[in-house]
């Protein structure tokens, strides 16, 4: 008998808050109740601390095999386990090969392996003229696709034209699998000025029209094809309505925003602050407060980090130059504090993050009758958490590869005291059990190793 119950008088259910002994046999919930259970090999009290679904965060860049002076699967599944992350997906670039063909899938997995500390599913690539290659990557297991309508920032990932999309979007579709999609069309207006430091002037650099205008397109396509759609990391405000819109009609649209997006304000961001450089952008707080209320109705299915780190050199922090930065902000394993402390200020509950960071995202990833939620025959991915105390960011703490993040020195609500993945905690206040992850594939709901 293997059995283990975890009791908690703050089990978040998707429709309420109980106390309860969440029964865990064969990495799998068996029962929920509310008194003690019998037959029970061990049973963890955690008293007040938060009993919730693992955190699965679908945008995630690893950057491995190719490019692991900047990430790789070991430490960002470190990262994640701290996080309460208990499954990512994994971005088909900036590895190197990117992810747009079977043999680099291959290499991918391969380089996977055992690195894997918590559960790890991936996404195809979707470039100018590898149609063909879309069908086998399905056979082959990716969740799905993913696809930028400006350039990548590498020029081994470029980006699709509706052309492009208009080969890729009827296969997709007829695997009923979403394309994710980098929504930023560009245009030649001079918008900025010569000012490589100045944050106003990156953020005039890449209108909130670019997104809108891209986000139209996809919404047309979507409708043509009847194909899935998923906004990765929407910063635009001006893009809710028409959103909202599209859903009313009955589109199968998705969209997420990034917790940077919620948490941090372009008021705030100083000259020379490479460190908050992504694109899109982030935004002015009238901006910002209207996603949460985009969040709060709906109309934004969830939030991801984009956790997209780099060499420090990269990030030009000595320069403060902004023309030249790499975009990308590491935040994996604040996912959820980082969430939590902006949503709580705001009247949110401890539903609502689960919906955006658990039930949700399991949806988008095919996993949503097995993951994200604690009911009975769901896998036991699970977290315990205090949502009362608070952490400030220090260089010591982090787990990701370069000690580097927006996030530094900002005072965070909500610290992860244990993770579980499939019954087993492999995270308990600092000590971690490695290479407990496994991969993610598409097809009948298999878990390889």
């Amino acid at each position: 008998m293997n059995t283990v119950a975890i009791k908690s008088n703050q089990v978040v259910l998707p429709d309420r808050i109980i106390s309860a002994y969440v029964v865990i046999d064969s990495g799998s919930i068996i029962d929920i109740v509310p008194h003690m259970p019998r037959d029970v090999l061990k049973i963890i009290d955690v008293g007040d601390k938060v009993l919730m679904p693992g955190v699965i965060d679908p945008h995630v860049h690893i950057n491995e095999p190719g490019r692991t002076d900047w990430e790789g699967f070991n430490t960002a599944t470190k990262a994640a386990l701290a996080g309460g992350i208990t499954s990512l997906v994994d971005m088909p670039l900036n590895s190197s090969p990117v992810t747009t063909t079977v043999k680099a899938f291959e290499e991918k997995l391969f380089a996977a392996g055992k690195n894997l500390n918590t559960n790890c599913g991936f996404w195809g690539g979707i470039v100018p003229g590898n149609e063909n290659e879309i069908e086998p990557l399905i056979q082959k297991g990716v969740l799905g696709f993913k696809a930028f309508l400006t350039h990548s920032g590498i020029d081994d990932f470029p980006n699709v034209t509706e052309i492009d999309l208009r080969k890729a979007m009827p296969v997709i579709a007829k695997y009923n699998l979403p394309l994710l999609v980098h929504c930023e069309l560009t245009d030649n207006e001079q918008r900025s000025t010569t000012s490589l430091q100045s944050y106003q002037n990156y953020l005039l650099s890449r209108p909130k029209k670019w997104e809108d205008d891209a986000i139209a397109l996809m919404i047309r396509l979507c409708e043509e094809f009847n194909c899935r759609v998923h906004i990765v990391h929407l910063s635009s405000a001006d893009s809710i309505q028409q959103i909202k819109n599209a859903k009313q009609k009955g589109l199968p649209l998705t969209v997420e925003t990034a917790q940077h997006y919620l948490y941090f304000n372009a008021e705030k961001i100083k000259d020379g602050q490479c460190v908050f450089k992504c694109a899109p952008p982030i935004r002015e707080k009238k901006n910002n407060d209207q996603l949460w209320k985009a969040l709060k109705e709906g109309i934004i299915d969830l939030v991801a980090t984009d956790h997209s780190p780099a060499p420090p050199a990269l990030k030009e922090l000595k320069t403060g130059d902004f023309t030249k930065a790499w975009g990308g902000i590491s935040s994996l394993q604040w996912a959820l504090p980082s969430l939590w402390s902006s949503a709580e200020e705001r009247g949110f509950d401890l539903r609502d993050v689960c919906k955006w960071l658990c039930q949700n995202p399991a949806k988008l990833i095919g996993r949503e009758n097995k993951k994200g939620k604690i009911e009975k025959g769901y896998d036991a991915d699970l977290i315990v958490w205090d949502p009362d105390k608070k952490f400030i960011v220090r260089e010591d703490s982090i787990y990701h590869k370069h000690k580097i993040t927006a996030y530094l020195n900002q005072e965070l609500s909500g610290v992860v005291e244990q993770t579980w993945i499939a019954g087993e905690r492999v995270y308990n206040k600092g000590e971690m059990k490695l290479n407990h992850g496994r991969i993610l594939l598409h097809d009948n709901e298999k878990l390889h190793r």
